[in-house]
């Protein structure tokens, strides 16, 4: 069994109606913003449950947004699992640190993701107040 030298797991919670969520993570432009150095290839687009991609680019492998209804909002889980394609060193300790640091790289990545999903979202909403609501069939009009 083979194991990616990558592995980035994170969520948060976001006080919004899970299908304010679809037209944020089917942004390509915001894509571009969050992993630049990654060619994103849709391979599961689940609207307001999430996406799954192949990337390639600066790493190569597999990348996935769930959103979990929980509550009055979600929580959008991120997992990335992927290999370096730059060659890393042949030195054990100097192989390790820079995976570590590509691990570390693609973390904040994600975070930094995860964060602006949740402002994007969550925008004008003040702690405490309830959960930001999808509109009703009347005000999408």
């Amino acid at each position: 069994m083979s194991v990616t030298s990558i592995q980035v797991a994170d969520e948060i919670f976001v006080a919004a109606a899970p299908e304010l969520v679809t037209d944020v993570i089917a942004d390509r432009g915001l894509w571009r913003n969050w992993w630049p150095d990654l060619r994103l290839t849709v391979t599961e687009d689940r609207a307001h449950e999430g996406m799954r991609w192949t990337v390639d680019g600066g790493v190569t492998g597999t990348m996935e947004l769930w959103c979990e209804a929980m509550m009055d909002g979600f929580v959008l889980h991120y997992y990335l699992h992927a290999e370096p394609t730059t060659p890393l060193p042949d030195d054990d300790r100097a192989r390790f640190d820079a995976l570590a640091e590509a691990n570390r790289v693609r973390r904040v990545a994600g975070k930094a993701m995860s964060f602006d999903v949740k402002q994007r979202l969550e925008a004008g909403r003040e702690p405490g107040d309830p959960a930001v609501s999808a509109p009703s069939a009347g005000e999408r009009n």
